[in-house]
């Protein structure tokens, strides 16, 4: 039945959800072009480009000055470099080393060679910072052109940061199996340079979310306990998707018309019901 399929039933509210605090909705197809369409890249090098451009830049002498073309290029490089083959753990904490702390580059100015600090993510101003989810983000197997579709990913300024997975509620321990997957999709022979960057990891289903980082083994996933002010997520729940987003959501899928017809045809306290049993969850760890 249409009411259970994952893209209903948890999907798409989460999508719902996440659009609603400000991530901006990407197809398939978007989010393929901004990763220069190879399959074995995670990182939107559309984005994560233009984002460096025009919010880094050396303070000197009172001025501002541009990093140049080739430090830009540099960043990037250091970004890509960080290799899971020798252990995804330590591969991810030298990623989360970078992502928090900058990275220093050279360069010279009327003669004066120093080192500056260029930042991936505006830490002290999230507001400066792009937010991005796509979903059935599909990502090549290493040394296969088979490929991995995570249900959702999430990207701040190209980066991503967070992967979803979604189940319905009517499977055997969906929690479990989702989990199942993330840790399957984290192995050496699979799509571990997704993880690398990945801060954060969501199982989630109609009913319940739980959480991990990479790494985190099946028994050690857990529920977020720390408490928020409801206020920006209720209106969240209750702000219904403009024409634009829903467009942006329904039109490219093969079902669209049926799926966006079934949301249609709910009541407003209905979606808000459905997009409230996995709210707190998402909106806790993954709020802008």
């Amino acid at each position: 039945m249409l009411d259970y399929r994952e893209l209903i039933s948890s999907q798409l509210p989460a999508l719902h959800l996440l659009t609603g605090i400000g991530w901006q909705y990407l197809t398939p197809d978007q989010a393929n072009t901004l990763r220069g369409n190879r399959r074995d890249a995670v990182i939107l090098d559309g984005v994560l480009s233009d984002w460096l451009r025009t919010h880094n830049a050396i303070r000197y002498q009172g001025q501002r000055v541009p990093f140049s073309e080739a430090n830009l290029l540099e960043a990037l490089r250091r970004l890509k470099d960080i290799n899971p083959t020798r252990g995804l753990i330590p591969a991810s904490m030298d990623m989360y080393e970078l992502l928090t702390l900058s990275t220093s580059l050279d360069q010279t100015i009327n003669g004066d060679k120093r080192g500056f600090s260029l930042q991936y993510i505006d830490w002290q101003h999230p507001e400066n910072n792009v937010y991005h989810v796509t979903d059935e983000f599909s990502v090549e197997v290493k040394g296969s052109k088979q490929t991995r579709r995570p249900d959702m990913v999430l990207f701040v300024n190209g980066i991503p940061l967070a992967v979803i997975e979604c189940k319905r509620s009517d499977l055997d321990d969906p929690l479990g199996q989702a989990i199942s997957q993330m840790i399957r999709n984290q192995g050496q022979t699979e799509i571990p340079h997704l993880f690398t960057y990945a801060q954060l990891l969501v199982a989630a289903q109609p009913n319940e979310v739980k959480y991990g980082t990479t790494g985190t083994t099946l028994d050690y996933w857990a529920m977020w306990k720390e408490a928020i002010d409801p206020t920006p997520v209720s209106a969240a729940i209750n702000r219904l998707l403009s024409e634009v987003e829903q467009s942006a959501l329904y039109d490219w899928r093969d079902e669209g018309n049926k799926t966006r017809q079934h949301f249609a045809t709910l009541s407003d306290s209905a979606i808000r019901r459905l997009n409230q049993r996995i709210a707190f969850a998402l909106a806790t760890a993954c709020q802008v």
